[in-house]
């Protein structure tokens, strides 16, 4: 009677578990996020993962192997059940009982045995198999983003596709590492038991049969409602999350503001309506495995019953009633598998169709099919030709950033580009790179048109400093030595040296080993620009562009990277955009520009001469200069 306790509330637990297993398999990082992790999708959408399960087929005909010899010696136990009981405790010779009950707890022993190495096998194949599958699907879809135009991200949010990433993978993996093994393994178990139910008593079969159909219906009923309850409560909790991440990244600001106890305030309210929502988890998963184990229990009891009437009145024996109840144990919990495996099932295909949308996004700057070398690199850099170039961004097409513009930039040439916020400066550069391709015109570089050149060739031979420093999450030596990643310390450190950032940052507690904080908190701006810079430098590029490369500097540190930019400008040709015209004096030319277009070219004094933007820009900012001292 234990046993059959035991079998029965692991059967009920099962069936619970089905309504609540898939919620918990992964928490969202947001609240949006589980709700998009909550959508189904059609079973059709799997078919898209066959690339990355082709790879394996030898992996998965091992893991068949082993789900069938595990599902098989599953299906061996009640049978030895039966002979146990009936031919040891029911033999009528003691010892012929005692020689078939050792004969008998002996071939139990070796099912259970091949039962354990079966199902060893099969955990480990499985879970190899959702592991690697999953890894290769991270890579390939984290390998198709990083290839993707700055138009990708103008309308894809960074945290939508991290979600895509973590969360939609994980639900692959379960799909893949757990549940197809788990759905094989109970299907066989479901036929198998069933056909066994039948042969040792189709009477009792199907009674059994009909009160369990009757009992999952309203397991399965009342557990939508605590999937409903689970994504609600993994909603406030993510809610929680947020809040807290938001408030931790800001403390500065709250402390300045002296909010600590308002956003405490709030954030226990949060942590207070995420407990709630739990509380009201619980209660109704409690109720539902109430209902699960009583109902399970009450059938077969029932059934059980009716088997020990049958047994006094001679038309079955006891190990056939032993055998029955134990397939019946066995029919139940595959039913309560096979629900938790299609609900799960049905939210990994929702995220495969999402993890497919990603995939299929193309972006529209490609190299091309057969690229253009580039010339040899010449002496004093490279030219760079601007041909009637007119450009809007994909989201505001109506609104040209650049219209009909024309430039020709000659080898070893420092280019000032000035002008009002807006005037397309940036875009400038962002065209350059080619992060975006112009509706008309060409951009050629060294005379090759830059849209016949492969992407990397490009950007290899341009170096930027832009005007917002990205400092990575490691050292000072490895941030600078981003900008070529075979460079040695001692050229890492020449580097430094030129962007006047090596007294800094040799003062650091670990110097060029020292850890610079995520987004480099650790770091002043102006000591942020000066990496930037040194990593430009130690590209060594034919073509350098400078996107405010001085803004965040003190009169000190500017002096001391003006000077080093001046000798990092030999040899190579310069494109400069600076607010602040004292840094631009010296270009040989100096662009102005306005609504995209070019209004104003010449030097420094003659364009003060020539009385126009340019003369006023530099009225008010030496005035101002003039002034403050």
């Amino acid at each position: 009677m234990n046993t059959l306790n035991t079998l029965t509330t692991e059967t009920a637990n099962t069936m619970t578990t089905s309504t609540t297993g898939s919620t918990q398999q992964a928490a969202a990082p947001s609240a949006a996020t589980d709700k998009r992790e909550a959508k189904k999708g059609s079973l059709a959408a799997f078919k898209g993962l066959m690339p990355f399960l082709r790879p394996y087929r030898r992996q998965f005909a091992m893991a068949g192997v082993a789900l069938v010899v595990a599902a098989c010696s599953t299906l061996a136990i009640p049978a030895a059940f039966k002979q146990m009981i009936d031919l040891g405790f029911g033999g009528a010779n003691g010892g012929k009982s005692i020689e078939h009950v050792d004969l008998v707890f002996l071939a139990l022993f070796a099912v259970a045995t091949v039962l354990a190495l079966a199902t060893a096998a099969r955990f480990y194949t499985v879970s190899w198999l959702g592991e690697r599958v999953t890894a290769d699907i991270r890579n390939a879809v984290y390998s198709h983003v990083v290839t993707q135009s700055p138009e990708f991200f103008e309308t894809t949010q960074t945290g939508e596709v991290l979600s895509r990433i973590t969360t939609d993978t994980t639900l692959i993996q379960a799909v893949v590492g757990t549940s197809i093994s788990m759905a094989l393994r109970n299907v066989l178990l479901f036929i198998g038991g069933l056909v066994m139910l039948f042969v040792t008593s189709p009477k009792l079969s199907a009674i059994i049969i009909g009160l369990l159909i009757l009992t999952v219906l309203p397991i399965v009923m009342f557990g939508r409602r605590v999937r409903k309850l689970s994504r609600d409560s993994q909603d406030r909790i993510a809610d929680a999350s947020a809040m807290a991440g938001e408030i931790l990244n800001a403390m500065p600001t709250v402390q300045a503001f002296t909010h600590e106890k308002i956003e405490s305030g709030r954030f226990g309210a949060s942590v207070e309506g995420a407990f709630a929502t739990a509380m009201r988890r619980i209660r109704a998963r409690a109720l539902l495995t109430m209902i699960a184990i009583v109902l399970v229990f009450g059938t077969i009891v029932f059934v059980l019953w009716l088997g020990a009437h049958a047994v006094l009145e001679g038309t079955m024996t006891g190990g056939d009633l032993g055998q029955f109840i134990l397939y019946a144990s066995i029919v139940a919990g595959a039913i309560g598998a096979l629900s938790e495996v299609m609900g799960e099932a049905q939210r990994a295909a929702g995220a495969t169709e999402r993890l497919l949308e990603l995939m299929s996004v193309k972006s529209q700057i490609q190299s091309p099919a057969v690229p253009l070398p580039l010339p040899p690199r010449a002496a004093n850099g490279a030219a760079l030709t601007l041909s009637d170039v007119s450009f809007s961004y994909p989201s505001r097409p109506d609104t040209a950033a650049l219209g009909h513009l024309s430039l020709d930039i000659k080898p070893g040439e420092t280019v000032a580009v000035v002008g009002p916020s807006g005037a397309g400066k940036t875009t400038l550069f962002q065209l350059f790179l080619r992060f975006y391709d112009p509706q008309s015109g060409s951009i050629k570089l060294d005379g090759v048109d830059i849209t016949q050149l492969e992407l990397h060739t490009l950007r290899d031979a341009i170096g930027i400093v832009p005007q917002d420093t990205v400092i990575f999450s490691a050292d000072a030596m490895e941030n600078i030595r981003y900008g070529r990643a075979g460079a040695s310390d001692a050229e890492v450190i020449q580097a430094a040296k030129l962007a006047a950032a090596h007294e800094f940052i040799e003062r650091l507690p670990q110097g060029y080993q020292s850890f610079l904080g995520e987004r480099g908190v650790r770091l002043s701006g102006g000591q942020r620009q000066r990496i930037a810079i040194a990593r430009a430098l130690l590209k060594n590029p034919p073509l350098l562009l400078l996107d405010e490369a001085t803004s965040a500097l003190d009169a000190e540190s500017e002096r001391l990277v003006q000077t080093a930019l001046e000798a990092a400008m030999v040899g190579r040709t310069t494109v400069i955009i600076a607010h602040r015209l004292a840094t631009v004096q010296r270009a040989d030319r100096i662009i102005v520009m306005e609504d995209g277009k070019i209004v104003e070219t010449g030097t420094h004094s003659s364009l003060v001469a020539l009385g126009g933007i340019y003369a006023n820009l530099a009225a008010l900012q030496f005035h101002s200069v003039h002034v403050q001292h």
